[in-house]
């Protein structure tokens, strides 16, 4: 799980960063809708880790804050 996670942290950066480059406007809202996707991967891989007990919602609840505040900054990019 760690690795899938992981893997989706870096997925949100890149995305966001390769579609900054396009210079289509439907390029770049494509990557950063992959991306937006990255981000609700970690957010369901984190409500998991909740489930099994690997943490608590406490302790992931700042974490929270930050993927939603992505999703929204993503969402507002995409328009």
């Amino acid at each position: 799980m760690v690795q899938q996670i992981r893997r989706a942290v870096l997925s949100t950066h890149l995305n966001i960063a390769e579609g900054c480059s396009r210079k289509s406007e439907a390029e770049r809202k494509r990557f950063f809708e992959v991306s937006r996707g990255s981000v609700i991967e970690v957010d369901t891989a984190l409500d998991i880790a909740c489930e099994l007990g690997y943490k608590s919602s406490d302790e992931l609840q700042s974490l929270g804050f930050h993927l939603v505040s992505t999703f929204k900054q993503l969402s507002g990019l995409i328009g």
